[in-house]
């Protein structure tokens, strides 16, 4: 209790400090301005998520033995990412229901899904079925356009709809918007498999069961569209760039605040909390972890839309997933690069994002 109250303690008197040292780091921060003020307000949230995280993963589990993720590594890295990611079965609902949230109708579409996963991530029981979920967002009549979103770590809920602006989308653009949640979030919250955690090869196999569960998506919204999109936001992110390489019919991808390793970007924050967890960080840093995830690295991958119809949005103060992968892949991908002048929570409540959102999905559609 004495050492729960102690880490408590020390991640909220590290709050100020680290907001402050994130943004003297960057550059364009104007202390005393409305928008300095802003500013700081969006990093000490990003902060907080961190702190958060943290503080809600006190007592991790053991750490995998590093011999554990050996096997996988030589069989992911030796497949590749087109050998890896099997093709996905087709979509078969097993249920859907009609709801409404501040006016706004959507359904929830449940099916049972398998990803297939290779051999050694199968024997490590991390494959075979499980239940999935999309929120679907849909006009009536003649095939539309449609946005496929793929949300972030710790989002997933049907409050998504409002959060992201899928209604302006819905209504103002015209688009039909599916949203798959992912494995471990939202409705699926509490269910098998959990994702992500501090398993490296159970975070592997998540996001390769996500990305299969948006492929299916996918394809069962292509023969209704008049273009397929496919975003995604944070943890989102490497799976709508996965997607857009192995879906050879999508017409645009975007990517909002993009991370790059999931595993490596847990590893270092978890070195802000101190020895207690060297363990992990050494594992999920090692290079065995590097030629496991090997297999959902968006830079490995290239998109089937032309560089004008990719869209990458960076948060210039990011403190979570920092303004790298969004260079580095602008850099590989070439494309549409936009810069939002905060963190990268608060590029969700930016107007010039919804913006250029709206002006990248006009674009598509006409």
């Amino acid at each position: 209790m004495l050492r729960r109250a102690l880490d408590i303690s020390r991640e909220l008197g590290m709050l100020l400090p680290r907001t402050v040292a994130g943004l003297n780091e960057s550059t364009g921060w104007a202390p005393v301005s409305p928008r300095g003020v802003r500013q700081f307000g969006e990093v000490l949230l990003d902060e907080l998520v961190l702190s958060g995280f943290s503080l809600l993963n006190a007592s991790p589990p053991a750490v995998r033995p590093l011999d554990g993720c050996i096997a996988a590594a030589e069989e992911l890295s030796a497949l590749g990412i087109d050998g890896a990611h099997a093709e996905p079965e087709p979509l078969r609902p097993t249920s859907v229901r009609r709801r409404r949230i501040a006016g706004l109708a959507y359904e929830r579409m449940k099916f049972e899904h398998d990803p297939n996963l290779p051999a050694t991530l199968e024997a490590d029981g991390l494959g075979g079925p499980a239940r999935a979920v999309v929120h679907v967002c849909r006009h009536r009549g003649a095939p539309r356009p449609w946005l496929v979103w793929v949300h972030g770590a710790g989002q997933g809920g049907t409050e998504d709809l409002l959060l992201s602006r899928i209604g302006r989308i819905h209504h103002g653009l015209g688009f039909n918007v599916a949203m798959p949640v992912q494995p471990g979030h939202g409705c699926r919250r509490g269910e098998w498999p959990a994702y992500p955690d501090v398993d490296p090869l159970g975070n592997v196999a998540g996001m390769m069961r996500a990305v299969s569960e948006v492929r299916a998506v996918v394809r069962w919204v292509q023969p209704q569209a008049t273009a397929v999109v496919v975003a995604g936001i944070s943890m989102g992110t490497p799976v709508a760039a996965l997607v857009s390489h192995l879906e050879r019919e999508v017409d645009a991808v975007a990517l909002y605040t993009p991370i790059l390793g999931l595993n490596a970007m847990i590893a270092r924050h978890l070195g802000r909390f101190g020895h207690s967890r060297a363990g992990f960080r050494e594992l999920l840093g090692s290079p065995e972890v590097s030629k496991l995830t090997s297999v959902i690295d968006p830079l490995r991958v290239e998109p089937a839309p032309p560089p004008q119809r990719r869209l990458i949005v960076g948060a210039w103060h990011d403190r979570m997933a920092m303004r790298e992968p969004a260079e580095a892949l602008q850099e590989r991908w070439g494309g549409q690069l936009y810069w939002y002048d905060g963190g990268h929570v608060g590029h969700i409540f930016s107007r010039r994002v919804l913006q250029v959102t709206e002006r990248f999905l006009g674009e598509v559609a006409g």
